[in-house]
């Protein structure tokens, strides 16, 4: 058994397959760490293109299309390893982007999980909108990174190159303890997809471990490779799931005034998509909180089988009102001391 396993979820990506792999092949250390190609009942040749050009790699069919959270679970579950790395299918890796990020939770077994610096397969120079320099969300629920808030991607000089605890760990390049995934449930499977690393990484908060970002590990991103960043679709996942992580995780004296803010939150943001227009996001956003408000009984089973308490690395602001209101486009300019500590 190698030590990490680098799984690749895919659906429909055999031109990143074809891009890509070769790359990861090239830059991942045989000796460490094997490569799995986990497919999603893909319809555009995937598997035969696997067999045909890759017939050395392992390729795990799991039949159907799950999304992301249960094709992940029903791939990891046959795989054995130390440490699992969920990684895109449309991400180009450096070389040795595994050595460090295994060397820094060698040296900490309260590491949970650990992300490496997402930057733009486009544009080299600039953080990528999923994960950039680690991960965080306000007392709302709002994700933003080191590197990117909202749509503003900064360009990377090396501000946020230094080894940090983190509030995520994002799903586009995720390395997790293997026994810690498995033990407590993977990924949420109703997420279907979006937002599901962000659960499983505060769920691991909430019971005592931490989360990390790596810089010293780069890859690079081109992101919406299943989903373009515009689709109603991820408008409709992202606020639905947005309402279950909050409900499932936050500790039960938050609950309710922080769940009735953010539906009021969520409203505004539904009327500010049909004044641009959006007809088609203003209803994702009511479908969303419709789909929520139906899960209510069953996410409530979920929360009281979970441990809950207050964790650190959440911005104990609205990201809303700092950025578009007081002008904070870059983590940088948020005040390091409204972060919470654990």
């Amino acid at each position: 058994m190698k030590r990490v396993a680098v799984v690749i979820l895919n659906y429909n990506g055999k031109k990143f397959l074809e891009e890509f792999l070769p790359n990861v092949i090239e830059n991942t250390d045989a000796a460490l760490a094997d490569i799995v190609v986990a497919d999603n009942a893909s319809t555009d040749g995937s598997k035969e293109f696997m067999q045909e050009r890759f017939p050395d790699i392992r390729l795990i069919d799991n039949g159907v299309n799950g999304g992301f959270a249960t094709g992940y679970n029903m791939a990891l579950r046959q795989i054995e390893a130390e440490y699992f790395v969920l990684l895109n299918s449309d991400i180009e890796v450096a070389p040795h982007w595994i050595e460090p990020v295994v060397e820094l939770m060698d040296a900490d077994p309260t590491i949970a999980a650990c992300q490496p610096k997402i930057l733009s397969y486009h544009e080299k120079n600039k953080f990528e909108y999923a994960g950039a320099s680690g991960g965080f969300i306000d007392r709302y629920g709002y994700p933003f990174c080191r590197g990117r808030v909202f749509q503003n991607l900064e360009e990377d000089n090396g501000q946020y190159d230094d080894i940090c605890e983190v509030f995520w760990a994002t799903g586009a390049c995720m390395f997790v303890r293997a026994d810690l995934y498995l033990k407590h449930g993977g990924l949420d499977d109703s997420f279907f997809a979006h937002m599901e690393e962000i659960d499983f990484c505060w769920r691991m908060k909430n019971l005592g471990y931490k989360i990390y970002c790596c810089p010293q590990s780069k890859v690079y991103h081109i992101g919406g490779g299943t989903l373009p960043k515009s689709s109603a679709r991820k408008t409709y996942l992202n606020f639905r799931n947005n309402l279950s992580l909050l409900y499932k995780n936050l500790p039960g004296n938050r609950v309710f005034w922080v769940m009735m803010y953010r539906v009021l939150l969520d409203w505004v943001a539904a009327v500010k998509f049909l004044c641009e227009g959006s007809l088609a996001d203003f209803w994702a956003v009511t479908r969303a909180h419709l789909a929520f408000y139906r899960r209510i009984p069953s996410i409530r089973k979920k929360r009281k089988a979970l441990q809950h308490r207050e964790v650190g690395q959440m911005y104990q602001q609205n990201i809303v009102f700092e950025s578009f209101l007081k002008g904070k486009k870059k983590y940088s300019e948020l005040d390091p001391e409204k972060f919470t500590h654990a």
